[in-house]
């Protein structure tokens, strides 16, 4: 029996394209550990990460009926520090080299196969001995699970005592497809209103969820409060006004047990806030990882990790880069999106060489390191619902610059206010990030007070058990008994 199941399209470590995989890995386990029974059902797709985890079929032939009467799903399970994770299987669907888009797009049956595996979870979850309490649908990929709950429970007892919550993880993705694959979903035409599911002629699957949902959460306080408006609404401002009554926002934790550099198997040195020697041997193994200059070690090393589009910022960091080059500081980059700023950062590292590196594309490995062995961290996001690299950043003594967006205002004190562990800039403008980065620069050759704000960052607690106690908090508020 599950108390709480957890539906969403990514987990680390099986899968992860950004933060989304790493809440899912930790957020779970933290309400386990609370005492409360969790598990996790995912889909299962072609590339996933399974060493160490061994997988059984539990179900075979699981009858979803959609987009077919006849299509069917395999479930199959494993266990993940003392939780259930379950994997929905339909190889056409996620067999694919990636999650849900390639350089040229989105795949175009997005909808078919989102819709396809929250109709199989709701399918394998009705096979249980029992309902669970909670059912936790994340973004738009699991938002149809409440709706589709929504309307089953009107005509089948086995729901009634279950609740809904909906996150939004990032309100930018909001699954919005053709009326026509509104018609084919299974959902009644009560659905399609402004009140449902409709959005502008279109199926918007968040929408949808967060209209059917017993509760909604974003993934920090401030964003909760800044999609109320128009400049991080996205068009559904005024639909979130009217759902204040259920709108909630907890800030995401950090898992450190996996991102803590006293105890990290990636580093090659650990080191800790009583201890941040080692942080040095970490600089100098990630200058000669990316073939850095080796004077470097003495100078301050900036680093970003992060998809390569404009919600990042990498545009202002590409707009000050020459600046930046003119100032004795080096600049390594990791991460991939938009082919036009890949290119632009490869034609820098050959304007720039041994100061200016990137690395298109994204391994943990080399994020811990750039993460331990960087001075500074770079997040210029025009928006940012949350943000764990910045949490990330504190912890391995990194201090942050950042806009003041989302959960970056929510976890960084700018400097320089008292107990000051990072920087922040009003919005997301180049030359108001350049100034904020050379203010850390400076700050950085103040080497008594770098590492007074350097240990004050590294002694920073984001944990995902005072985040798993909120949502706990949250479901018994539904009348959830958990």
């Amino acid at each position: 029996m599950h108390d709480v199941l957890y539906v969403t399209s990514e987990m680390y470590p099986f899968s992860k394209t950004g933060g989304l995989g790493d809440v899912m890995g930790a957020l779970p386990p933290a309400v386990h550990a609370k005492g409360v029974r969790t598990a996790v059902i995912t889909p299962f797709y072609g590339r996933m990460n399974l060493a160490g985890h061994k997988l059984r079929l539990v179900y075979s032939d699981l009858h979803v009926g959609y987009p077919w009467p006849s299509t069917t799903a395999e479930i199959y399970q494993t266990d993940y520090d003392g939780i259930s994770v379950y994997f929905v299987s339909r190889g056409e669907y996620f067999d694919r080299r990636h999650y849900y888009n390639t350089h040229n797009g989105d795949y175009f049956d997005n909808c078919e196969r989102f819709i396809f595996f929250c109709k199989a979870v709701l399918k394998w979850a009705r096979l249980l001995p029992s309902a669970p309490t909670v059912i936790h649908s994340h973004d738009w990929q699991s938002s149809l699970v409440p709706p589709y709950l929504y309307f089953d429970r009107e005509h089948d007892s086995f729901w009634k005592n279950t609740r809904t919550v909906t996150t939004i993880h990032n309100l930018a993705f909001q699954g919005r497809f053709s009326e026509r694959l509104f018609h084919e979903s299974g959902l009644p035409a009560e659905a399609w209103s402004m009140h449902g599911a409709e959005f502008y002629g279109d199926l918007n699957m968040l929408k949808a969820s967060i209209a059917y949902s017993d509760a909604v959460t974003t993934v920090s306080p401030s964003y909760a409060q800044e999609i109320l408006g128009p400049e991080f609404g996205c068009g559904l401002e005024g639909f979130l006004n009217a759902q204040t009554h259920k709108l909630y926002g907890i800030l995401n934790g950090a898992d450190y047990a996996v991102w803590d550099p006293s105890e990290d198997k990636f580093l090659p040195c650990c080191y800790s806030a009583d201890n941040v020697q080692g942080k040095q041997e970490c600089k100098k193994s990630m200058l000669s990882d990316f073939y850095m200059s080796e004077q470097l070690v003495d100078k301050p090393v900036l680093g970003f990790i992060g998809r390569l589009r404009d919600q990042k910022g990498i545009d202002l960091l590409i707009d000050i880069l020459p600046r930046l080059m003119e100032k004795e500081v080096g600049v390594i980059v990791l991460g991939e999106g938009d082919l036009g700023y890949e290119a632009r950062l490869l034609e820098f590292m050959e304007e720039y060489p041994g100061r200016f590196c990137v690395q298109v594309g994204y391994t943990e490995d080399l994020a811990h390191g750039i993460q331990a062995g960087a001075d500074i961290f770079l997040m210029p996001s025009r928006y940012e619902p949350c943000g764990l690299t910045q949490i990330y950043a504190l912890r391995f003594g990194t201090p942050p610059v950042a806009t003041a967006v989302g959960g970056l205002r929510d976890t960084i004190t700018p400097y320089p206010d008292e107990g000051a562990t990072g920087f922040t800039f009003a919005e997301p403008d180049g030359d108001l990030f350049y100034d904020a980065v050379i203010q850390a620069v400076d700050l950085w050759h103040d080497r008594p007070e770098w590492e007074k704000m350097v240990k004050r960052a590294m002694l920073k607690e984001f944990t995902w058990n005072r985040s798993a106690g909120e949502y706990i908090k949250l479901y018994q508020s539904l009348g959830a008994r958990v």
